[in-house]
């Protein structure tokens, strides 16, 4: 899957990998991310989600295994 630029103040694109369950996520603070054993339904909602940053915040970031991507 490409990634999807997003209109967001926090985060500049994601891209889902359905295969590995791989989120990937950039942030405009220049910190790129990797997060594993991501559901598909938690990808659709963070697209649809009226703010990104805050459903990102509240529904990713620490709660899935992660690391850093330079």
């Amino acid at each position: 899957m490409e990634r999807m630029a997003l209109d967001s103040t926090a985060l500049t694109w994601i891209r889902y990998l359905p295969e590995q369950r791989i989120l990937q996520v950039s942030l405009r603070t220049g910190r790129d991310y990797e997060y594993r054993d991501v559901p598909l339904s938690i990808y659709r909602e963070l697209l649809a989600a009226e703010s990104k940053g805050r459903y990102y915040n509240r529904h990713i970031r620490n709660n899935f295994p992660f690391r850093e991507v330079r």
